[in-house]
């Protein structure tokens, strides 16, 4: 080897060793109500994610609480009723904070924010106040992350309370938010409902949560289609 090529190859490594070293991470922020919080990452999503780009290349993070309402992730929702104020915003600040944390300085390559939750605001009626406020709890991360590119993926509600008005409505506003941006896809949960109940072992049909195997189909599903927005 003579002078040149070692010149040559020591420019290379210097270079991608630095790349490597600036080029930052891909996050995953998980969060929702019940059948987010049932969801396992380390079973299927973070070990999916960690094979495609790498475990030292990915963050995942979930903060999840189930029988939610978006309010809990909006802070800008308007206090009404008996609805308690300390709980505006509360679950979102803690997934910052988490989040935060779990990147601990690191710079972010891409960020991906993972979503299943809507069966209480439907439950509730509040189906005409969740695209504002889902809207603006993606404003509220490309804020406090300082990143303007964040894709998301949005768990459609499952088959369990179609023939109601709120509950098909949401079902659409879904769609609807994921299918408006380029940044945006949503994943089909009406097969995941049927089977043995992921805690109780009893048979499910079109059940509010879903089955041992079906948590995992989740999973899987959320990871193809972050990958595919992440790799556009």
């Amino acid at each position: 080897m003579n002078l040149i090529q070692r010149i040559f190859i020591g420019i290379v490594f210097c270079c991608s060793s630095s790349y490597g070293a600036d080029d930052g991470v891909h996050l995953f922020m998980l969060s929702g109500q019940s059948n987010m919080a049932r969801m396992e990452p380390n079973k299927v999503f973070t070990p999916s994610v960690e094979k495609h780009f790498g475990k030292e290349n990915v963050v995942v993070v979930k903060v999840a609480k189930g029988g939610q309402p978006i309010r809990r992730w909006d802070k800008k929702w308007s206090v009404t009723g008996d609805q308690d104020p300390k709980q505006i915003g509360d679950l979102y600040e803690n997934l910052i904070k988490a989040t935060k944390e779990a990147l601990a300085g690191r710079k972010i390559k891409t960020a991906t924010f993972i979503w299943m939750q809507g069966e209480r605001d439907a439950k509730d009626s509040l189906s005409d106040l969740y695209e504002q406020s889902f809207l603006g709890i993606l404003d509220q991360i490309r804020t406090d992350l300082s990143f303007d590119e964040l894709h998301y993926v949005i768990g459609r509600l499952s088959d369990n309370g179609i023939g109601k008005a709120q509950w098909d409505r949401m079902r659409e506003i879904q769609v609807k938010l994921a299918d408006a941006s380029p940044l945006g896809e949503w994943v089909n949960t009406d097969d995941l409902n049927d089977g043995v109940h992921s805690k109780t072992g009893k048979t499910l049909k079109n059940d509010l949560h879903y089955t041992v195997e079906g948590y995992d189909i989740l999973a899987r599903r959320y990871v193809e289609k972050a990958i595919k927005l992440i790799e556009k």
